[in-house]
């Protein structure tokens, strides 16, 4: 069965999203969650660590053995991580959710919890759109903009896969 990420800057909508397929009844796991993520030392050559030398990385063992892992439906995962290109060989479809730097500082200043709730991560953020989101794009089939209502870009989801 096919397994599909979704990926996307900090304020795309990635939670909203994995939330919305698993209220629908799809297998869906965010793994932007403690869970399947955690800080790692950054690699100091590495040209994309962040300042504060910490990456955010999917646990390698949680991550493989979930998508490895013989499936009789679809599974939708979402996340995005420094290591996640070691995975896409095990995934299907990967989609990008995108939206405009403005939209996703709103969204993250609106956040009651989480990255990106403060002016400090938020100005990251807009650095790490700029740097990251090409290489995200190239690695996506498809890419959905997400100014939309949250069960539009899951209709969208589900009509691509």
């Amino acid at each position: 069965m096919r397994r599909v990420l979704i990926t996307g800057m900090s304020g795309t909508g990635k939670t909203a999203v994995i939330r919305e397929l698993a209220a629908r009844g799809h297998d869906a796991c965010d793994l932007d969650t403690p869970e399947w993520s955690e800080w790692v030392d950054a690699d100091p050559a590495d040209a994309l660590t962040p300042a504060e030398g910490k990456d955010w990385v999917w646990r390698e063992d949680r991550v493989r053995a979930l998508l490895a892992a013989p499936r009789d439906r679809p599974l939708f995962v979402s996340g995005t991580s420094e290591t996640m290109g070691r995975f896409l060989p095990l995934i299907d479809v990967v989609i990008l959710l995108s939206a405009p730097v403005e939209t996703l500082q709103q969204r993250l200043a609106a956040r009651s919890e989480g990255y990106g709730r403060t002016e400090e991560e938020r100005r990251k953020v807009a650095g790490l759109v700029a740097m990251i989101e090409p290489l995200l794009r190239q690695s996506a089939g498809h890419e959905i903009d997400t100014r939309r209502p949250v069960a539009a870009t899951v209709d969208e989801i589900l009509r691509l896969t």
